[in-house]
């Protein structure tokens, strides 16, 4: 009895070992001919002129477009990088400062004058958008208990760093395009708005 099942048991596994080989013997056969000169040409390394110039204009285009803004002041580069319309009638701006002031920095001085912003402690809750069509000035939103929606500088900014940045504004009317950015001594920027994105 034993040895039928052995029996059974070789010829099954032989059975399987033929059918692999099968399998692996047509899988190596196919797929060659034309397939793999296919293949060859789109994998070529040699990218041709134009496409090289294309791919610079692209590479290019982005560190353009993306810098709404840049102004400098004591050391300090401000840069907006951003300014959308958010559904809900607010403005976000966004960018980035970079400190080159050779020491730390905090940002206390751009938090703004009024008393309830002291909570902010550094960040750029003084900061604010000038309508100059509308003649309006849009101040940075703030919760009930005064804290801005905005960036804190928890930490200060390492002399010679950069970090990101972001303030919240009630939106100007819809036929406004642009407005001017301005906070603590930096000068004020002038940047587009753009719809939600």
């Amino acid at each position: 009895m034993k040895f039928r099942y052995t029996m059974k048991g070789r010829t099954a596994l032989s059975t399987v070992t033929i059918a692999a080989g099968l399998v692996l013997t047509v899988a190596g056969c196919g797929g060659g001919g034309d397939d793999d000169k296919a293949s060859d040409t789109k994998s070529s390394s040699t990218p041709s002129k134009d496409s090289g110039q294309d791919d610079e204009k692209e590479s290019d285009a982005p560190t353009t477009e993306s810098v709404l803004a840049e102004v400098k002041a004591g050391g300090l580069t401000l840069k907006v990088t951003s300014a959308v319309r958010d559904g809900g009638g607010f403005v976000t701006v966004e960018g980035t400062v970079t400190n080159g002031t050779g020491k730390p920095w905090v940002g206390a001085e751009w938090r703004g004058d009024e008393s309830e912003l002291v909570k902010n402690g550094g960040s750029i809750a003084g900061a604010n958008l000038v309508d100059q069509t509308g003649k309006k000035k849009y101040l940075v939103l703030r919760d009930t208990e005064g804290r801005c929606l905005c960036t804190r500088f928890t930490g200060g900014v390492g002399t010679g760093a950069t970090t990101d940045w972001f303030a919240q504004f009630p939106a100007p009317p819809e036929g406004t395009t642009s407005v001017d950015f301005q906070v603590g001594a930096m000068p004020p920027a002038t940047i587009e708005l753009s719809g939600d994105e």
